[in-house]
């Protein structure tokens, strides 16, 4: 058996990049840049006003105060997305709102709320001046071109996932499209005579299938596109087909089921009578040790065991390394943070276990009760896992790192 880092190196090893591509800005949600961006302008591209209120020279507005007020003939106003043509006259102001140019000949807002019109009889909706109850400084409510990006500098690089807001930065900047690592395509196949689709009436001896709606979140959390097959019966011939098909509409196929040592365990041979080659089989690792790795025409083959719970491990731990290291991240590995243990875990195997754990605000962890690997209500219930070593007791109060996961 391979340790999990012997298998995460050897499927990081097997992958070859996939094509680069050219996406719309509101398509690019969740995926990942292949290339360097610079800015193309300045953001703020203009200075502009930071509230609603008044555009003056700061050196006019002296010790302005509620008893001593400072008044100034108002030249005008502009709205948001218009500006103020020529120069602003000593001794006036401009009437200004949030995200309104800054009028030329001014350096700074004064809030609405520390000014009154001179007048207030006045009849126009624009008195002839304003009084001024508070000073103001050079710079003060302004928001000045390029404080948050200048021209020419890097707002994103290669390898950067397109998060919400990295995709504002790009909107802001003026880019409709950007060049990103094509999204891996992953078929995903259960096999399993015993199963049967949800939604219908229960046969007696069946059950229903999980694990492909299961991995499918999965898949498209870690930024792949799943698509979903029909269930396949334990047959050789119809295992086989599936295999085919599943592998020319994908650039890889994960299957559920069939990888083990059963008289109707099929998947292995059927990849390998298609031509492809295994490239390891069984993990050290609990639950997830019948995991089969593997190539056919130079797309990738996870072979992941039956039990829901296997399944999904094995798929964190190994198919996510996979398809996040296909987009080009250098980070693959699960993210993790501390927690204290509310009570004591022990692994009395001799394989790293994996152990479901829930994880409260306070960073308290606990056991979700029973590991065994068919067991979908304790997996349901988690939102971490546990890597605890082989033959280990961890007593309660230890601090630990528990692993989390996306879909």
């Amino acid at each position: 058996m391979l340790s999990l880092e012997e298998a995460q190196a050897r499927i990081l090893a097997a992958l070859e990049p996939l094509p680069f591509e050219s996406v719309s800005l509101p398509s690019a949600a969740g995926r990942v840049l292949a290339e360097e961006i610079i800015s193309p302008m300045d953001l703020p591209a203009f200075d502009n006003s930071a509230m609603d209120g008044y555009a003056v020279r700061a050196e006019e507005m002296g010790a302005a105060s509620l008893e001593s007020p400072v008044r100034l003939k108002l030249a005008g106003q502009v709205a948001a997305g218009g500006t103020f043509s020529g120069q602003v006259p000593p001794g006036s102001c401009v009437r200004i709102f949030t995200g309104s140019a800054l009028p030329a000949g001014t350096n700074a807002v004064v809030m609405q709320e520390d000014t009154r019109p001179d007048s207030e009889l006045a009849s126009s909706k624009m008195p002839p001046s304003i009084l001024f109850l508070d000073g103001a400084r050079r710079g003060e409510n302004v928001r000045h071109a390029g404080e948050d990006v200048r021209q020419g500098a890097p707002i994103g690089a290669a390898g950067d996932r397109l998060n919400s807001g990295r995709l504002a930065l790009l909107a802001a900047v003026g880019l409709g499209e950007v060049r990103v690592h094509r999204a891996p395509r992953l078929s995903l196949l259960a096999t399993g005579s015993e199963l049967m689709e949800p939604g219908q009436p229960r046969n007696a001896g069946k059950i229903f299938e999980s694990n492909r709606i299961m991995l499918a979140s999965l898949v498209a959390g870690a930024g792949g596109v799943p698509r979903t097959y029909p269930i396949v019966p334990d047959r050789l011939e119809e295992t086989t087909r599936a295999l085919e098909q599943a592998f020319a509409e994908s650039d890889g196929v994960i299957t559920s089921g069939g990888v083990s040592v059963g008289d109707f365990d099929f998947v292995k041979s059927a990849f390998e009578e298609l031509g492809g080659t295994m490239e390891f089989w069984r993990v050290a690792i609990k639950p997830g040790k019948p995991f089969v790795f593997g190539k056919w025409r130079g797309k990738l083959f996870f072979g992941l065991p039956g039990n829901p719970v296997s399944a999904f491990v094995t798929f964190l731990l190994l198919v996510r390394t996979a398809l996040r290291r296909w987009q080009g991240l250098a980070e693959v590995t699960l993210p993790s943070h501390p927690g204290v243990l509310t009570e004591p875990v022990t692994n009395r195997g001799d394989r790293r276990h994996f152990l479901r754990v829930q994880v409260d605000a306070e960073s308290r962890v606990r056991s979700v009760g029973a590991q065994a690997s068919h067991l979908l209500g304790g997996l349901a219930a988690a939102n971490g896992l546990l890597d605890l070593a082989p033959e280990t007791t961890l007593p309660a109060g230890a601090t630990v790192r528990v692993l989390q996961w996306e879909g």
